[in-house]
């Protein structure tokens, strides 16, 4: 056995099986696509509540709610690159560590209020 042998047999046995990987994906993935409708119900509800005030959002605000649709979508894209080459527990470790992450910026993003983000 070569070292080349090694050390592909290691990467191997440390892999997830490709099913499992794809599950926890598609699992966390709902929840990923769950916050980014969240953002672009934000985005059209608060247009349209600033709308009924007779007023516009702001470009900061725009910005903020736009971020909150393409946030969850960067993060699982990033951690799906991140944990690909990793082991089952990591990658699951990856996937939850993000959906928190996305939670907590969202969370943020609530904070501002209508009142902020209107002209």
């Amino acid at each position: 056995m070569t070292a080349t042998d090694a050390t592909h047999g290691a990467g191997k046995a440390a892999g997830t099986p490709r099913w499992l990987f794809l599950s926890m994906a598609i699992v966390f993935g709902l929840f990923y696509a769950y916050d980014a409708w969240e953002g672009v119900g934000n985005l059209v509800g608060l247009n349209v509540a600033a709308q009924s005030l007779d007023t516009t959002l702001s470009g900061f605000g725009w910005g903020l709610l736009i971020a909150g649709v393409l946030l969850p979508v960067a993060v699982f894209a990033l951690v799906i690159r991140l944990g690909r080459a990793r082991a089952v527990g990591v990658q699951a470790l990856l996937l939850l560590v993000g959906l928190c992450l996305v939670a907590a910026l969202s969370t943020d993003i609530f904070m501002f209020g209508l009142g902020s983000l209107i002209v």
